[in-house]
C-alpha cells in the first residue's frame, strides 16, 4: 500500500486547526480564504484511530461532486480545487496538495452539527430501543433496525472537540443557542439536500442513511463548507443488500466502527491499532463508494 498522509506542514503557510480528518491553513496575504486538506486520518467514536491511504483524495473528490450536484440549493464554501489558481504561497506543495485540498471561503462555523436521519441506525436505534422520544421526535411503534422514517429527520448535535463526544440536542436547545428563524434556515437546507442526494444515491445503488453537514455564515449568508455526503460523515448502505431488521453493510467507517465495538476499548484515546486486513477493507469501501456515485 501506498503511504498514507497522516499529518500535513506546510512552511510559509499558517496551521490555524488541524481536526480529526483536516488540517486548515490561513494563507498570508489572503484573509477571506482558507485551505483545506483532506489527510488519510481516519476517525471513530470521535477518536483519531489510523490513517488509510488515499482516503483524503475519496473525501475530497466526493466533496466536490456534491457541491456541484447541490449547488441549486444552497451556496457553498468553495473557490477552487484547481491547485494551479492557488494562492503563490501554495505553489510549493502543489504535488502534496492535488487531489486532497480545497480553497475556500472563510466563515464563522455555526455551534451545531446538521445531521438528517432518513433511516433508524446507530446511536438513534439505540435510544429508540429504550425509548419511543428521541431528541424530541415522537416515533412510531414498532420500528426495527434499519427502517426508513416516515419522512426525514433534522437532529441536530453540539460540536465536540477532539476527543470528546458530539452530543445530540433538541430543536429547542438549538432555538436557544442560534435563534427560531435561522434554526428553521438550517432545518429546511439540510432536509433539502439530503432529500435530493439520497435520491440521487439510490439512482446509484447506494441507500444514504444518514448523514452529518455543516453550514457556516459568510457575511450574513448561510453557506455550506467542510466536506459533504462522504463515508466519513454518511452513512452509505448498498440498496440490492438491504434487509430492515439488522445492521447493514456499507460503504462507509461503520466497518471499522464494528470492529472497534468488538474490542474491549471505552471509546477514549489512546486507540487500538487496526490490522492491516481492516484498513484495506475500509479503504476498498470508501473508493467503491467514489466510484458508484460518481461514475456512469
Amino acid at each position: 500500500m501506498t503511504d498514507a498522509v497522516r499529518e500535513t506542514d506546510f512552511a510559509g503557510l499558517n496551521l490555524v486547526h488541524r481536526g480529526k480528518v483536516r488540517d486548515m491553513y490561513a494563507i498570508p496575504g489572503h484573509d477571506d480564504k482558507l485551505l483545506m486538506v483532506a489527510t488519510d486520518r481516519i476517525s471513530a467514536f470521535d477518536v483519531v484511530i489510523d490513517a488509510i491511504p488515499g482516503k483524503g483524495k475519496v473525501l475530497t473528490q466526493l466533496s466536490l461532486f456534491w457541491f456541484d450536484l447541490l449547488g441549486d440549493i444552497v451556496e457553498n464554501h468553495l473557490i477552487t480545487a484547481n491547485v494551479d489558481e492557488y494562492p503563490e504561497a501554495c505553489r510549493p506543495y502543489s504535488a502534496e496538495l492535488e487531489g486532497r485540498s480545497m480553497l475556500v471561503h472563510k466563515t464563522k462555523p455555526l455551534s451545531v452539527e446538521c445531521i438528517v436521519r432518513g433511516y433508524i441506525s446507530g446511536s438513534f436505534w439505540k435510544a429508540y430501543q429504550k425509548n419511543r422520544v428521541v431528541c424530541g421526535f415522537e416515533l412510531p411503534e414498532g420500528m426495527q433496525e434499519s427502517d426508513k422514517f416516515p419522512e426525514a429527520l433534522f437532529t441536530p448535535s453540539t460540536k465536540a472537540d477532539l476527543g470528546d463526544h458530539d452530543e445530540n440536542i433538541s430543536i429547542e436547545t438549538m432555538e436557544k443557542l442560534l435563534g427560531k428563524e435561522q434554526t428553521r434556515q438550517i432545518a429546511d437546507i439540510s432536509v433539502a439536500l439530503y432529500s435530493k442526494a439520497a435520491d440521487y444515491a439510490r439512482s446509484k445503488g447506494i441507500i444514504i442513511a444518514d448523514t452529518k453537514f455543516e453550514l457556516g455564515l459568510l457575511g450574513d449568508r448561510l453557506i455550506l463548507i467542510d466536506e459533504v455526503l462522504t463515508p466519513d460523515s454518511s452513512r452509505f448502505w448498498p440498496l440490492d443488500q438491504y434487509a430492515p431488521g439488522k445492521g447493514q453493510p456499507s460503504f462507509d467507517k461503520q466497518f471499522l466502527r464494528d470492529y472497534l465495538e468488538s474490542l474491549d476499548w471505552d471509546k477514549n484515546p489512546p486507540a487500538p491499532k487496526i490490522p492491516q486486513e481492516i484498513n484495506e477493507k475500509t479503504k476498498r469501501r470508501y473508493e467503491e463508494a467514489l466510484e458508484k456515485i460518481t461514475k456512469g
